[in-house]
């Protein structure tokens, strides 16, 4: 199962580069991305059924990946919210433990973890998932 995800970063060129990388090696189909906290608040909503896992940084050109946290709080249990960030910091990882993120990854030097992030939820979801045709138990 390809999992239905969304990016929040403001720099097109990590844009790209994430999504070409991660496509290739884990199971995303990018449905979207924003630039700003303003446009990932926005599409989220009005897009709420159509992910799987959200992306976020936490810096951005025009408001802070912590407003899209904050409004991801309420999302289905099928729903997951990463940090993507170039700030690990303990105090910024607690912050956005707090808001709700599922975890925090290190642009640097977690990307094996966030990748191993994403097959897990593919299976996750694969688990949840009925095959098509059946609606409910088997008698």
């Amino acid at each position: 199962m390809l999992v239905s995800t969304f990016l929040v970063e403001d720099k097109p060129e990590i844009r790209d580069t994430v999504v070409e990388a991660m496509e290739e090696v884990a199971p995303l189909k990018f449905v979207g991305h924003a630039a700003s906290e303003a446009g990932a608040r926005q599409w989220l909503r009005t897009f709420n059924d159509d992910w799987q896992l959200a992306i976020v940084d936490l810096f951005l050109a025009e408001g802070s990946g912590f407003g899209v946290l904050r409004d991801c709080q309420s999302r289905k249990p099928t729903q997951k919210v990463v940090v993507l960030t170039s700030y690990c910091h303990q105090n910024i990882t607690d912050r956005c433990l707090q808001l709700g993120a599922d975890r925090v990854f290190d642009k640097a030097a977690d990307l094996e973890e966030l990748v191993a992030f994403c097959k897990g939820h593919a299976d996750n979801l694969d688990r949840l998932t009925p095959p098509p045709g059946q609606t409910g138990p088997m008698h």
